[in-house]
């Protein structure tokens, strides 16, 4: 099987659409294919033994839609090289206002010239009327060009009914201008002033501007829609300074860049492509792609990503990945793909369409035929038949839903948050259940030490530097956490030797000759050392989730650490905002109930609310358990065990931290690893789905109410007519209005007036929706500088993230209460604050 997206042009409207994907699927070998309207593009997947692109590409062209495969198609290729909409626009307009002033003039109360006036003078009258309205035929050809090969293909379009529409209005003119010769010839001023009543040729060419006004508006409303993907490709920088073996340095195309490259990206620059920083420290934003606020500190070996921007000291980097196996790359094409797709809500649009133009034609000769039979006369019949067919609107249907998707997504990828499909953003909006896995998702993923107790006599610098010392040589989770809190302190461990781990227990070694242990409560008591905590004490802590370690040295008791693996900070309030909304949550864990119930108690979940002890199988099960219940189900994981849940939920969502296995597995990826965006992409999808329901309503209202109206059914009770100008115009307002709701969805904002928020304990940390600080520092001079300054500030209340740049000399900070306390905290530290912004 093979995927290939081609590029598309011609397409207007939703019946384009369908031609396009019913033309390529009756190719033999083609075996699914998606149509984005907005994007002028096809994906199809398809057998390559069977078919090949090129004859995909041909099917689609032969139905009037010239198509190329997007890597074969250069800017001189297929795209259309005819005038620009707005210079048709303008030229078509020079032309109207005087057609329209001598058709209109007169009922207006405007004067006309003697010479125009006058059963007389009908024949010169209609013959300026015909010879102005041609200028705009012409510019506007490609309606006639593409409505008409589209009908007599027997697959009508909103080009059809355009071209059907004008083309009738003009030639029953040009008749009339022959009859009236006629009549002047004869001398019969009596017809003459009747056929002066009876001229069409402003209607004519005012559908056609009209029409192009609304493709104006709406061609610039959809370039917005794509401003996502376009200010992501433009992240990219254009060119990268390369350092050669020689030593030299060379300015490339980023085009150019191949693996193993050293790029050199100075401070201010964006980073051309992924790689690993092999020179330097610096802070990175990588606001651009996640949408996290705060600077990421870069050292020596840390992965990078091309588009972010070094905010710090030179950078060398390896280049590991270019072109489209970048990161930027990736989204991009995930972004692109899930416009194309369709949520299933679109197909109740696409099936409409597939009759729609066709219908239309129906009505409008339908129209014709009564008004004629009821004597009505011919001319007020052929008015309604042309009002019937411009007045329509397949244009509204077929934006209905890509509109408003493509804004979704484009959202969602600026906030870090990626939907592989259209059908995700339903299915989200949709979901009444929510299942966590806790290991990475609800909790950090890593332990981290949580308490601190010093055997008397022992102080805490002490204790972490022989701790982390022992530590330091081992391999396990909880030695990697007490090597970090050590770290951030800025203690740096001494060497030890003859290592030892005895699984399951603890890890010994010897400094200086004395014996050095780590370990839990019996191995520790195995060396006849009394443990600094009681059972009871211990019992506690367990029951807490966290995990006991204790250190002794020679015979002497250091202390202990109680170790967990912590919720993540905004655990609780995503736990309390979905239950606001009335969502069923549970959490599915492999781990010992003790310490799932203890994390359950952190976040917001109740016992019930908490199965522990589970196989992936288990999770699989107790997914297909609340589908079988009726729930529509979001499974929210990161790990390889997850995956079987995330393929299995109705929505399965990858925290991005989590495994290439679990992304893959994934319908939606948070780039974050946060849970406070798992809630704003439910908001997200339901703001979305709104405002596709608010735009199919108004297309389906607008349709079935106008078209009638258009027909005259409201003539002989109210005396209501529509002109066919007047409908040409209600159908641009049409096509608009679908387009500015969609264009609303800019306005949504993560953390706006949502509904049904929490009112409870956690609101303070809701509330935490924080000022972020940048503190200026003097005074650090090394990394243990740094160490103590971010120790400092985050032990001040009110502060949740804390970043610190020695580079930069500054800390980023989330902070929510008084700056003073964090002015007081950095001097207090040994440093001078310069400024706070």
């Amino acid at each position: 099987m093979k995927k290939e997206i081609f590029r598309v042009t011609g397409m207007t409207c939703a019946a384009c659409a369908r031609h396009v994907k019913n033309a390529a699927e009756e190719v033999d070998g083609v075996l699914e294919c998606s149509v984005a309207l907005l994007q002028n593009k096809m994906r199809v997947t398809y057998d390559d033994t069977v078919t090949t692109a090129k004859q995909i590409a041909a099917a689609v062209t032969r139905q009037g839609y010239p198509s190329m495969p997007e890597k074969d198609d250069a800017p001189s290729g297929i795209t259309e090289k005819t005038q620009s909409v707005k210079v048709r626009l303008v030229l078509s307009l020079s032309f109207l206002i005087p057609l329209f002033y001598l058709a209109m003039g007169e009922m207006l109360g405007a004067p006309l010239p003697p010479f125009l006036t006058g059963a007389e003078n009908t024949v010169f009258y209609a013959s300026l009327q015909m010879l102005l309205v041609l200028p705009i035929l012409y510019l506007n050809r490609a309606y006639f060009q593409k409505g008409f090969a589209a009908l007599f293909r027997r697959t009508p379009t909103m080009d059809t009914l355009v071209a059907v529409g004008s083309s009738a209005a003009f030639l029953y003119s040009a008749v009339i201008l022959v009859f009236s010769a006629v009549a002047m010839a004869e001398n019969n001023l009596s017809l003459l002033n009747d056929y002066r009543m009876q001229l069409y040729f402003e209607s004519s060419g005012m559908i056609l501007t009209l029409v192009t006004v609304g493709k104006l508006l709406e061609e610039r409303a959809k370039r917005k829609t794509g401003d996502a993907i376009r200010r992501l490709r433009e992240l990219s920088p254009p060119t990268a300074t390369v350092l050669s073996e020689d030593g030299t340095e060379k300015e490339v195309s980023t085009d150019l860049l191949k693996v193993g490259d050293v790029v050199i990206v100075r401070p201010g620059e964006r980073i051309a492509a992924d790689g690993v920083v092999i020179s330097g420290t610096g802070s990175v934003s990588e606001s651009a792609l996640t949408g996290e606020p705060l600077p990421v500190l870069k050292n020596i070996g840390d992965a990078v990503t091309g588009a972010t921007v070094n905010g710090g000291s030179t950078l060398h980097i390896r280049v590991t990945a270019v072109g489209l196996d970048t990161t930027l790359a990736g989204i991009i094409a995930l972004v692109e793909e899930a416009s194309a797709s369709q949520a299933p809500i679109a197909r109740v649009a696409d099936r409409i369409a597939a009759v729609f133009v066709p219908a239309v034609l129906c009505v409008s000769l339908v129209t014709f035929a009564v008004w004629t039979f009821v004597g009505a006369g011919v001319f007020f019949a052929f008015g309604k038949a042309i009002a019937v067919t411009v007045i329509s609107c397949p244009c509204a249907l077929g934006l209905a839903t890509p509109t408003a998707i493509t804004v979704g997504l484009g959202l969602g990828a600026k906030n870090g948050i990626l939907y592989k499909s259209a059908e995700a953003v339903e299915r989200l909006a949709d979901a009444d259940a929510v299942v966590f896995d806790k290991t990475g998702t609800l909790t950090v993923g890593k332990p981290t030490v949580t308490d601190v107790f010093l055997a008397n006599g022992i102080e805490e610098n002490e204790f972490f530097l022989l701790a982390s010392s022992l530590e330091a040589l081992g391999n396990h989770p909880l030695g990697d956490a007490v090597s970090r809190a050590a770290k951030e302190r800025g203690i740096t461990p001494v060497a030890v030797n003859n290592f030892e781990s005895v699984s399951g227990c603890g890890v010994k070694a010897m400094l200086d000759g004395i014996p050095l242990y780590s370990g839990n409560r019996t191995f520790i008591g195995n060396f006849r050392i009394e443990p600094t905590l009681s059972e009871d004490e211990e019992s506690t802590l367990s029951k807490e989730g966290k995990t006991v370690l204790y250190f002794a040295y020679g015979e002497r008791s250091l202390g202990a650490l109680a170790v967990a693996d912590e919720p993540r900070e905004d655990a609780l309030s995503a736990v309390l905002s979905l239950k606001g909304e009335g969502l069923s949550l549970q959490m599915l864990t492999g781990d010992q109930k003790t310490t799932a119930d203890a994390v359950g108690k952190k976040v917001g979940l109740l016992e019930d609310e908490i199965m522990a002890g589970l196989l992936p199988k288990d999770k699989d099960d107790a997914i297909r358990a609340l589908q079988s219940a009726g729930k529509s189900v979001v499974m929210v994981g990161d790990g390889i065990n997850d995956a079987p849940s995330l393929m299995r939920a109705d929505v399965g969502v990858a925290i991005g931290c989590g495994t290439d296995i679990a992304i893959d597995s994934a319908d939606v990826i948070l780039k974050r690893s946060s849970l406070s965006d798992f809630v704003y992409a439910r908001k997200l999808s339901r703001a979305t789905m709104r405002n596709v329901k608010q735009n199919l309503f108004w297309a389906f209202v607008y349709n079935t109410v106008c078209i009638p109206i258009a027909a005259g059914v409201l003539f002989l009770p109210f005396g209501i007519l529509l002109s066919p100008s007047i409908a040409a115009a209600c159908m641009s307002i049409s096509s608009l209005f679908v387009v500015g709701n969609a264009m609303r969805l800019y306005r949504f904002r993560p953390n706006g007036a949502s509904e049904n928020k929490p009112k409870n304990a956690n609101e303070s940390l809701q509330n935490k929706e924080n000022k972020m600080k940048k503190i200026c520092i003097e005074g650090m001079m090394c990394m243990h500088c740094v160490a103590h300054v971010e120790k400092a500030l985050r032990a001040t209340e009110g502060a949740l993230e804390v970043t610190v740049s020695l580079e930069e000399k500054c800390a980023y900070v989330s902070f929510s209460a008084d700056t003073a306390l964090l002015k007081k905290a950095v001097e207090d530290a040994g440093y001078t604050v310069t400024g706070i912004e």
